[in-house]
């Protein structure tokens, strides 16, 4: 028996196999069943995110250990994120196929292992392996966690439940460098990877018991569209650094040009039915307007980030921990109100919520052009935290809005779809601060207005989703 039926409506019924093997009509998991499952999301999420981060500040320590450049060094940061980011979209269609819980395990279980590996390497080579590994367990965790929390969850409860989810990530990423600093003042940086082991033991021990199965897609997985997809990302992400890093028109053409092959190829080896990159989605305006908020807010948070430190290191003359400090506001501030966003997107529409938070964004990010030497850390702190409660008002009700406009079939796609946006628009917002900084001496303004630029038109992306809220 299909663990799922269709009634006359086209409306799609889940059904949850029960012990006895028998199947029931359900909306999400049980209560208690629902808390455990969400556990081992959020806890494997954590550590995933974190991960991203936590080994920014131990780079010095490492270069110095593995006797490595510091320009090799920055490869331990990228091989994690272009791993993750090219596998996205391939291991959320694998999930359709599989089951979103198989990956997740999977993911779950190669991450752990390979931050063993990660502890273990004695050069930078090794290490820069063992993170590739990372990466596509990661990967394996994010493409399809918030497929999950669509199962986990009753429709009614969705928002709260991405908003939880949100919570979790943004204190992940604020607290990325404090964890790292702890860890690196009582032990060497082999910890960093080393306490991933029992957390992750953990999250998976809860996963294998409460995690929910998902309807199957009678398909094949297609693993020739995988590789073209993969090779595809990577290109596209390749380019955007390229423009961002300045390196020549002919580099920039000659990749620009490998890019769309690439997309040409993908579009016309995937399957019509189910592609493993999900542009028919895109015909769901909804849809499609969800993911170019998403993409140019993300671009605006990330231009911002990197942009941050140096103006408030080089230009104003803080400390490091300082500079650290008053950031981790920003994060704070994202993961507070994404809770409150996420039950607010269950009774609200998340086009007024997202163009509402996305103009305060605007609002905080052109307020930081003020900012000067006499500026008080406290009037600095408040400027960011505007920023991040712009952010977390956007964020949590645009993810559920995304997730729910797809099929209920599609959730693996469209969670694929939102990772993938989201890692393209950092790499643009990246790029945008790398080209600045190349351009000029001192570029801070120029990146402010530019990411402040990207913020009022995610936030009249959003505004234009109001008339289909209505018509649905």
């Amino acid at each position: 028996m299909r663990p799922f039926s269709v009634t006359r409506s086209g409306k799609l019924t889940v059904q949850v196999q029960t012990t006895n093997g028998a199947h029931e009509d359900a909306d999400g998991l049980p209560k208690d069943q629902r808390i455990l499952a969400i556990a081992t999301v959020v806890l494997a999420v954590a550590i995933a995110v974190m991960d991203g981060s936590i080994a920014n500040l131990a780079l010095p320590s490492i270069a110095a250990d593995l006797k490595a450049t510091d320009a090799d060094a920055i490869w331990i940061i990228n091989s994690y994120q272009i791993a993750m980011a090219v596998c996205l979209l391939p291991l959320a269609s694998l999930g359709e196929v599989v089951g979103y819980r198989r990956v997740y395990l999977t993911g779950l279980v190669l991450f752990t292992i390979s931050s063993l590996a990660c502890a273990l390497s004695a050069d930078m080579l090794q290490l820069s392996l063992a993170r590739v590994l990372q990466g596509l367990g990661a990967a394996g965790i994010l493409s399809v966690n918030t497929a999950l929390i669509r199962f986990i969850y009753p429709s009614r409860l969705l928002g709260r439940a991405i908003g939880y989810n949100a919570l979790v990530a943004g204190t992940s990423t604020a607290l990325g460098p404090t964890v790292a600093g702890f860890i690196l003042h009582f032990a060497s940086w082999h910890w960093l990877f080393l306490i991933n082991i029992p957390l992750g033991l953990l999250s998976l021990l809860i996963g294998w018991k409460a995690l929910p199965y998902n309807p199957l897609s009678d398909r094949k997985y297609d693993l020739k569209s995988a590789v073209v997809c993969m090779l595809f990302i990577g290109l596209l992400l390749y380019t955007v650094d390229a423009i961002g890093h300045l390196q020549g028109w002919d580099v920039v053409l000659v990749c620009a040009l490998l890019t769309v092959v690439s997309l040409v190829v993908l579009l016309k080896v995937q399957s019509a039915t189910a592609p493993m990159l999900p542009l028919d989605l895109l015909r769901i305006r909804l849809f499609a307007l969800s993911i170019g908020t998403s993409f140019c807010s993300f671009a605006a948070q990330m231009a911002t980030f990197v942009m941050l430190p140096f103006m408030l290191q080089n230009h104003l003359g803080m400390s490091a921990a300082r500079a650290g400090l008053l950031l981790t506001a920003w994060p704070i501030a994202v993961a507070l109100t994404g809770v409150i966003a996420g039950k607010l997107s269950d009774r609200m529409s998340a086009g007024l919520l997202g163009g509402i938070g996305l103009a305060i964004m605007c609002v905080g990010l052109l307020s930081l052009l003020l900012v000067g030497q006499g500026t008080p850390d406290g009037v600095i702190v408040l400027m960011f935290a505007i920023c991040g409660f712009g952010f977390g008002l956007f964020q949590s009700p645009n993810n559920r809005t995304l997730i729910s406009s797809a099929p209920r079939s599609r959730t693996g796609g469209a969670s694929g779809m939102l990772g993938t946006a989201r890692l393209t628009g950092q790499t643009l917002g990246a790029s945008v601060v790398a080209m600045m900084l190349t351009l000029y001496a001192a570029p801070y303004a120029q990146v402010l207005w530019c990411a402040a630029a990207l913020a009022g038109a995610a936030c009249l992306v959003s505004l234009s989703r109001l008339r289909y809220h209505r018509e649905r």
